[in-house]
């Protein structure tokens, strides 16, 4: 796996043998990110169930100004810790190796990415539910494409779903 564009282009990153994290396929990543160009430079970022956090790190290459990565797996925080690391963006970022409901309400971002295990139904619900309540530009929630998110949550409305395969990508911004 490696970092798509920016200042950390084709670096590669480490991730965890076996099952326990799921990265965001380049595909997906890339999409991702043509569609929040313009909207990351300078931006906070927060990156929700962080696995490898390389969404988090793609943002940090692509000029985000600060990133938060949340991760509950001792093993994968420290995967991103030496990801981070090894692209030296450790300045730029802060991990806190805690389950995401714990944390969510001190974390203030522009940008959230909320990629739970797919297994994980009920985060997606909480997480997005809590995300409606915090001021914020852009949610994107990678989900299987069998997982139907709701159209909104609380002020928070769905403006764009994009299918990759077997995943789908559900992007929300607060209404008005």
């Amino acid at each position: 796996m490696r970092v798509i564009a920016g200042k950390y282009r084709r670096r590669k990153l480490a991730s965890l043998d076996g099952s326990a994290t799921r990265p965001m396929p380049d595909r997906m990543r890339e999409a991702l990110f043509n569609i929040l160009q313009g909207r990351i430079a300078g931006r906070a970022v927060a990156d929700l169930f962080a696995g490898t956090g390389a969404v988090g790190i793609e943002a940090l290459s692509r000029g985000a100004g600060r990133a938060v990565f949340v991760e509950s797996n001792p093993a994968a925080a420290g995967v991103i810790r030496k990801n981070l690391a090894s692209v030296g963006a450790e300045a730029d970022a802060e991990v806190l190796a805690a389950p995401v409901e714990r944390v969510l309400p001190a974390i203030a971002a522009d940008i959230y990415f909320v990629t739970p295990p797919y297994s994980a139904v009920r985060a997606y619900a909480d997480t997005l539910a809590a995300l409606a309540e915090k001021e914020h530009d852009t949610v994107a929630a990678q989900h299987a494409r069998s997982l139907e998110l709701a159209e909104a949550y609380g002020a928070m409305r769905k403006f764009r779903a994009i299918d990759f395969g077997s995943n789908r990508l559900s992007l929300y911004r607060r209404a008005g």
